[in-house]
């Protein structure tokens, strides 16, 4: 695998060529009101694109395309072995074109080019080669009946399912969504976030170049006001599944009632608790850790453990970790392989993320290192990786989901007192105890009402694993066979054999 340079990464900046028009029924098109609007880079605020801003019009073509594509059986009859060769295809030129793909990713949103390539991309091709490997070894079922009936149990695809997705990690969250769905049969709308649309509509382009057929994978790039929310109204769509705020999650919960009852799957925010205890041998290896996951990809993570709750005992130990840490994270260019920390995904979110330190502050808490804009000469949304330290969990910093590099930490007495801050906020995403006990590790990870709990260790999972939470973290999961739950519908065939009605 060729090794790139900081001035080859530029250099192919420079020369990128970038799509900018959606994807429909299988066609390059502009928004039916011609409208634009301007793709701008975190890194130095300049403009990469103007892309089509899609609206009603455009969310009504890509419906009918989808579903004449599912009707047809251009794609959803194909037989399971056939969906699978597509989509190993698919995985295969998502890995040939893996420096076009990351520089897409990194310029669009901020992150460092070293993970767009080792991390994101390399993602995105396994989730399509795994959910293309797996489709054809799921089997349907026959019930246990009289011998006088036969009762099968068979899977079958919703329809036109629309995918929305984040910009955090804009081509793996459309993965989770759009492979599972596809590879059980579905029709697809893909609706990007504004903030990051040009990868979407680059892996629509290479899925028609690996045999998806027309009509089946389409992209409609614009706001989520005006192409999400007319995703979640339309009555001609059959599942819609997102992953964002809590907040846009009950919306699209009130567009579903509101039109067809649509199949609603919801990967929403995270407030993680980190539970370090005295016991666990390792302080600092605890420490370290969970500063690399807390400013990972800028701290823009649903996941980000971003309490570190602390037994007061090792507090001072843990803290002095965290700071050593934090200034491997200083941003810098984002297209340097040797960067670990990039740009905020815009100007708007870190205005937002700043804010937080001034609330630190109100609430009492100590800002000991960070909460300052970066790189400000580079026209860039830089900022400094931020530890707010003597928290209380009714802060502010404690109950809302910043999404950027600040972590907090809350000092307790005990293993109690530890499981009672963890449980005390609304969300219930990831969480994470570090210790030696074995009896602790299972009293912890059965006491915290989280979708995912780590045990001396942070963010270690892969494909094989369900995603997703508890409370206002959301409804259903993604990743694992389970996904593929959420794109089929259950239908029972209840055939009489025995010759009398």
């Amino acid at each position: 695998m060729t090794v790139h340079s900081k001035q080859d990464w530029h250099a192919k900046a420079e020369s990128l060529r970038i799509s900018h028009r959606m994807v429909i029924g299988g066609n390059s098109v502009d928004a039916a009101s011609g409208e634009t609007f301007a793709s701008i880079s975190p890194i130095d605020g300049r403009m990469l694109a103007q892309v089509a801003c899609g609206g009603l019009e455009d969310v009504n073509r890509a419906a009918s395309a989808a579903r004449r594509a599912f009707e047809d059986g251009r794609w959803a009859a194909r037989p399971p072995a056939e969906r699978k060769l597509v989509l190993r295809r698919f995985a295969d030129l998502i890995r040939a074109h893996r420096d076009e793909l990351a520089l897409l990713e990194t310029l669009d949103m901020g992150k460092p080019i070293s993970d767009s390539t080792s991390i994101d991309v390399r993602a995105v091709s396994n989730c399509f080669d795994w959910y293309g490997e797996a489709i054809d070894k799921i089997y349907d079922e026959i019930a246990p009946t009289a011998a006088s009936a036969v009762a099968m149990v068979t899977k079958e695809p919703l329809g036109v399912v629309a995918a929305v997705v984040p910009w955090n990690f804009p081509m793996l969250m459309a993965a989770w969504k759009v492979a599972p769905a596809l590879a059980t049969g579905n029709s697809v709308i893909l609706k990007p976030a504004e903030q990051s649309p040009l990868s979407a509509i680059r892996l629509a382009e290479l899925a028609l170049e690996a045999g998806i057929p027309e009509g089946v994978f389409n992209v409609v790039t614009g706001s989520g006001p005006e192409v999400g929310r007319a995703l979640g109204l339309h009555m001609d769509v059959d599942g819609l599944f997102f992953t964002g705020s809590t907040q846009v999650g009950k919306y699209f919960m009130e567009y579903s009632a509101q039109s067809n009852l649509k199949r609603l799957g919801l990967e929403l925010g995270g407030k993680s608790p980190n539970i370090i205890l005295s016991s666990y041998p390792d302080t600092e290896h605890a420490a370290s850790t969970s500063a690399h996951s807390a400013f990972f990809n800028q701290g823009e993570m649903c996941t980000c453990p971003s309490r570190l709750i602390v037994e007061r005992s090792i507090q001072d130990e843990v803290v002095e970790t965290l700071l050593n840490v934090s200034r491997e994270y200083l941003p810098a260019d984002p297209l340097d392989p040797a960067t670990r920390m990039g740009a905020i995904v815009d100007a708007r979110h870190a205005t937002r993320v700043l804010e937080f330190a001034d609330h630190a502050r109100a609430d009492g808490a100590e800002v000991i290192t960070g909460g300052k804009r970066a790189l400000e000469e580079t026209g860039g949304s830089y900022i400094e990786p931020t530890i707010f330290n003597n928290a209380t969990n009714d802060m502010r910093i404690a109950q809302e989901e910043i999404f950027g590099p600040m972590l907090t930490v809350i000092p307790v007495d005990s293993l109690d007192e530890a499981i009672t801050v963890a449980n005390d906020s609304c969300y219930g995403l990831a969480s994470a105890v570090w210790t030696d006990d074995l009896a602790t590790a299972h009293k912890v990870s059965k006491s915290i009402r989280a979708g995912l709990v780590y045990v001396n260790c942070y963010d270690c999972d892969d494909m094989t694993t369900p995603f997703g939470g508890f409370k206002e973290s959301g409804i259903g999961r993604d990743k694992s066979l389970h996904a593929l739950d959420k794109y089929v519908e259950l239908k029972t065939t209840w055939i009489n054999i025995s010759g009398r009605s």
